[in-house]
């Protein structure tokens, strides 16, 4: 069964204008999906949805088989989700509490909560500014801290809106290595990006969004051809005919 669900899924915003037109999307458990599309296609509207930050009206999602519209808070602990802003995440005075309040709002006991909260920031090599003023800390920092919160929930899908939007280049390198990182670690990603050059060749697969719609779906390598015609730039190697290869080489 896949982990993640998606059957017949629609959506309109206030204005009555459609944002999405019936989606179907299965995602595999371990498995690591590239969602690409331009501005406005669709792409945050259905991440949204899968942990029932908009519950389904129109359509079905299920993850690990339960209905995200029957259990929302199943769905919350299951799929955890980095927001393009993460100051829009951040909740705590440091960097400690900000990771703590998830699994503080689970009402673990302070051993367990400090037991999460201690390997989801080694794992994200944070541990040394545990004590430190989120604020304070540069863009990618504030997203690794966001990735640490939603390990600290022992939440087994993650996704990522734009991960890398607005760093700077070691910034786009720290994000990087730490979703690879989660990936290798038998974590199911789904990562939405303008930019496919940086992430595109680790990638299991690659869905092309437009209008609302998915329309493409299938291996990067041939699904990324000729994508420039759904306003995504086609990276450099592909328009070459050369193979993807990593950013971080």
């Amino acid at each position: 069964m896949p982990i993640l669900e998606v059957e017949g899924l629609r959506h309109r915003f206030a204005d009555g204008a459609p944002a999405l037109s019936g989606i179907d999307l299965s995602v595999e458990a371990g498995e690591f999906v590239v969602i690409a599309g331009p501005n406005g296609c669709g792409k945050t509207t259905l991440l949204r949805h899968l942990n029932g930050l908009i519950p389904p009206r129109t359509g079905r999602v299920r993850v690990d088989g339960v209905s995200v519209a029957k259990d929302p808070a199943r769905a919350r602990r299951m799929v955890g989700m980095v927001f393009q802003d993460a100051d829009a995440q951040i909740v705590g005075e440091t960097v400690y509490d900000d990771v703590a309040f998830g699994p503080e709002n689970l009402r673990l006991d302070r051993s367990e909560i400090h037991d999460r909260v201690t390997a989801a920031l080694a794992a994200v090599s944070m541990t040394h500014l545990a004590d430190q003023r989120p604020h304070l800390l540069s863009g990618g920092e504030k997203r690794r801290v966001a990735i640490a919160g939603i390990l600290a929930m022992r939440s087994p899908i993650l996704v990522l809106d734009e991960p890398f939007s607005n760093l700077d280049y070691p910034g786009v390198r720290d994000v990087l290595e730490q979703v690879l990182s989660l990936h290798r670690n038998g974590h199911t990603l789904i990562l939405t990006t303008h930019d496919l050059e940086k992430v595109l060749a680790h990638a299991d697969r690659l869905v092309v969004m437009g209008d609302g719609r998915i329309l493409r779906d299938g291996p990067p390598a041939a699904a990324v051809k000729g994508i420039d015609a759904f306003g995504v730039r086609e990276p450099r190697a592909s328009r070459q005919g050369l193979p993807l290869d990593s950013w971080l080489s």
